[in-house]
């Protein structure tokens, strides 16, 4: 069975790997992308949880709230399915389950960034909401998920 990240010139067999230590590299290179979006994602949360302290907050609309509650959970879901890897390796650890923590791990990581830039988003439309109004929020709003569907997913889809 082909992993996601395997093409016809790297092949398992042209790394001269084994399965066990082909799924110990996917394992680590998993590892490192996680640690870019966790970052991300623990800023933006960050914010977030903040952000209802601030005296201005109780002037926004009830829309506004809307907006801040959606782009909170969308956030809570991005930390969810992006630290979930670490508690799974934590529970499956020394179990021989590295070939299934790869594949649940890879696709909650997937799950997870698509959270992240609808949290990125969300958060960016409701400052500009709040800061230059609902014109400027929703161009704001459209042109980075343009560019994060571009950006994330279709040029890597091109480039498969």
């Amino acid at each position: 069975m082909a992993d996601r990240d395997e093409t016809p010139h790297t092949r398992p067999a042209d790394r001269d790997e084994t399965p066990d230590e082909r799924f110990d590299r996917n394992w680590a290179e998993l590892l490192q992308e996680l640690r870019v979006a966790q970052t991300g994602v623990q800023f933006l949360f960050a914010f977030l949880l903040i952000l209802p302290f601030n005296q201005r907050f109780v002037t926004i609309t009830d829309a506004q709230r809307a907006t801040y509650i959606a782009t909170l959970l969308c956030t809570v879901a991005a930390t969810v399915c992006l630290i979930a890897p670490v508690s799974h390796h934590r529970i499956l650890f020394r179990r021989g389950r590295k070939k299934e923590l790869v594949g649940v791990s890879s696709n909650l990581a997937g799950v997870g960034l698509v959270f992240l830039w609808l949290s990125i988003v969300g958060a960016v439309f409701l400052i500009f909401e709040v800061v230059v109004g609902m014109s400027w929020a929703i161009a704001a709003a459209i042109a980075l998920a343009v560019a994060f569907v571009a950006i994330w997913y279709l040029v890597p889809i091109l480039k498969r």
